[in-house]
């Protein structure tokens, strides 16, 4: 189990929820663009939002957004250590440093010194695309172990500054670089993982690629918290991610949906069925999780082979027939409906089961 640290009242490390992180696309001195995407990446369920902190102004700016909303903000800082010094002072609830962009030691302990005056971590965050040009050279490129040493040199930087309240991601946008990196690095720290594949890209595609990576380290049990990278809306970043939460059982209050892919036996729209379900629920869903509810799974079956050993087996489910339904519910059958009640039986179970 990793450290535990505290960014704005969020837990992240040490046994705590995996928390869901995305990142404004806005112009953060656009103070009101950048807080209405700040409350849809809430609504959405992000737990930790950052905003890129260019310069001077877009630092003053995190004082205007702070008391507008409602999750901890990051400031991401490249380049200019005194952009962090200035996004602390602005209450800004965690810095992100990158290593190949800050590296003289007396400005990192002014960030240090800072940071641990107010009381909030740094993250100490490695990319692939900025690595150090001594470690490039070494190790012939940005390679998973020239990632991991460089997370562990920064790291070990900090901590001779007596800071500890650290975080570290090493993100590559080749899946198994960063899984490679992350794995090299798990053995030898204990400090909380922000885990993600840096510039996915787009669409399915760039899903898909994440999931995989975020999966496969999740899977390890490595990654305290976690960010889906996508070009484009962030919103979609965090459904994203808590769909990927969602199939691991490790988003707490998380309402799991499994359906049958249909074949010729089906003999209802399990299709439009399983889709409708899966929005509604999605308010449901975000009303458990900060509950902190244990996962739920729905079973939405086509026919009689599968069926009905899914639908017992979930918390509550269907076996559709012929034009109707037997409705199950934890494992025993409690009914049978017609197809066209099933969605708001569903829906009407569920919440007598929050």
């Amino acid at each position: 189990m990793t450290r535990q640290v505290n960014c704005g009242g969020v837990l992240i490390g040490g046994g705590a929820p995996i928390s869901v992180q995305s990142m404004t696309n806005t112009d953060t001195r656009d103070v009101d663009a950048t807080v209405a995407q700040i409350a849809a990446l809430s609504e959405a369920g992000a737990d930790i939002v950052r905003c890129a902190v260019p310069d001077m102004e877009a630092a003053a700016a995190i004082s205007k957004i702070k008391p507008r909303v409602d999750v901890p903000i990051v400031a991401d800082i490249h380049f200019d250590y005194r952009l962090a010094l200035a996004a602390i002072e602005n209450g800004a609830d965690k810095i992100r440093i990158n290593p190949g962009n800050i590296r003289d030691d007396a400005q990192i302990r002014a960030i240090a010194l800072a940071a641990k005056a107010a009381g909030i971590p740094i993250r100490v965050g490695v990319n692939s695309g900025s690595l150090e040009a001594d470690l490039r050279e070494r190790f012939g490129g940005p390679t998973p172990e020239a990632l991991a040493a460089s997370a562990a040199r920064n790291i070990a930087r900090l901590r001779k500054m007596d800071f500890e309240d650290i975080v570290v991601s090493v993100k590559s946008s080749d899946v198994r670089e960063s899984r490679d990196a992350l794995k090299l690095l798990a053995t030898c720290i204990d400090y909380p993982i922000h885990i993600g594949i840096t510039e996915a890209g787009i669409g399915e595609r760039a899903m898909i690629k994440s999931a995989i990576g975020i999966g496969a380290l999740l899977l390890d049990g490595i990654g305290d918290t976690i960010r889906v990278s996508l070009t484009g809306d962030p919103v979609r970043e965090v459904a994203a991610a808590r769909d990927i939460l969602t199939s691991l059982n490790l988003l707490p209050g998380a309402i799991n949906v499994i359906s049958c892919p249909t074949c010729g036996r089906c003999k209802v729209d399990l299709a439009r069925i399983a889709a409708e379900v899966s929005e509604a629920i999605r308010a449901i869903e975000r009303d458990r999780t900060h509950a902190g509810g244990e996962p739920l799974t729905v079973a939405i079956m086509g026919c009689a082979v599968n069926g009905p050993g899914e639908a017992s087996h979930a918390d509550m489910g269907v076996a559709c027939g012929d034009g109707k339904a037997a409705l199950f519910k934890n494992g025993t059958v409690a009914g049978t409906i017609s197809e066209s009640e099933i969605v708001q039986a569903i829906l009407r179970e569920l919440r007598l089961l929050i």
